[in-house]
């Protein structure tokens, strides 16, 4: 089998074979960026998050797997979250 002809043709030669005749060449620039369409939670009222949210929580209390905080918990999250975001501080 020989090659195929746009293989063996010059690379203006290729452009110029695929553009129909009498056209303008495309350019390829971006239009406006499209807006994102708003699915699941993003697109639903807050108080309809809320609701969804709060049966989440219930579920999982009297199912026995939710969180209770208490003093001591609460202390240590917020000191691993001011370590996170600030680092430990020299005093």
């Amino acid at each position: 089998m020989s090659q195929s002809t746009s293989q063996s043709m010059k690379p203006a030669e290729a452009s110029a074979r695929q553009e129909p005749e009498g056209l303008p060449a495309m350019t390829c620039t971006s239009a406006a960026p499209r807006k994102k369409a708003r699915r699941g939670f993003a697109a639903m009222s807050p108080e309809k998050q809320k609701e969804i949210a709060r049966k989440g929580g219930r579920a999982s209390h009297e199912k026995g797997t939710g969180h209770e905080w208490n003093t001591e918990s609460a202390r240590t999250a917020g000191r691993k979250g001011g370590l996170a975001s600030h680092g430990p501080k020299d005093d």
